[in-house]
């Protein structure tokens, strides 16, 4: 492990925030079942322990990182398709959410951990700052939504994305048990059911979720 020396410019500084992002990614990838300490990580890292420490003072705000990175993509995926002019329909919004929540093996098992521990092992002042970062980018996407989905009103597209990740963390949890505690890892679920396929399931809820939702939108539209 060669330990590198702090970063001094905003550049070093992002990029080896990112180092320590990756360290702890691959660190989960190779042991879901744990979750790797301070220590294990900086030596992923190449870092110094207090070096990590400078940058995520805990752990949980370390895994509440990694998960805002993976969420990130997601949305930054979103908006630059709603930003287009080309016609969005909802397939194409579902083919980024299989891209960037249901491939990734970490994304689902993170999320589900991040928000059990997140009011009692982060602290407030983090965890506001986090919820006021997502509302942003619900808001963004929401107003995207809006203009290619002319029944939708004012408001409507942020309600539907929430509606949509409380679907599809809440059907992913569901679909097994999840280890919990301050030590767990963030291994997969496992399906009681032998029929049960996640993907499959999500595909289905998250397509009458989307269609009923425009469809009484137009209908409260067709009223006024």
């Amino acid at each position: 492990m060669v330990v590198r020396q702090r970063a001094i410019h905003l550049g070093d500084k992002h990029e080896r925030h990112h180092a320590i992002l990756n360290a702890a990614e691959r660190l989960l990838l190779r042991s879901p079942d744990r979750i790797a300490n301070m220590a294990e990580v900086a030596h992923e890292a190449g870092l110094a322990k207090g070096t990590v420490y400078l940058y995520f003072p805990s752990k949980e705000e370390l895994l509440l990182a990694l998960h805002e990175r993976n969420i990130d993509g997601f949305f930054q995926a979103l908006s630059a398709l709603l930003d287009v002019r080309a016609p969005v329909n909802i397939e194409d919004v579902f083919a980024l959410t299989r891209i960037h929540i249901v491939a990734p093996p970490l994304f689902l098992p993170l999320a589900s951990r991040c928000f059990g521990v997140m009011d009692q092992n982060v602290p407030a002042a983090a965890g506001r700052a986090f919820k006021q970062r997502m509302a942003e980018r619900f808001e963004r996407a929401g107003a995207g939504l809006e203009r290619h989905f002319a029944v939708l009103t004012s408001g409507d597209g942020v309600v539907l994305l929430r509606h949509s990740y409380a679907l599809i963390l809440g059907l992913w949890q569901m679909s097994g048990s999840v280890s919990s505690g301050p030590d767990a890892g963030i291994g997969q679920v496992a399906s009681p059911d032998a029929a049960w396929h996640y993907p499959d399931e999500l595909e289905r809820a998250m397509f009458a979720l989307w269609e009923g939702t425009l469809a009484g939108a137009a209908r409260r539209s067709a009223k006024r």
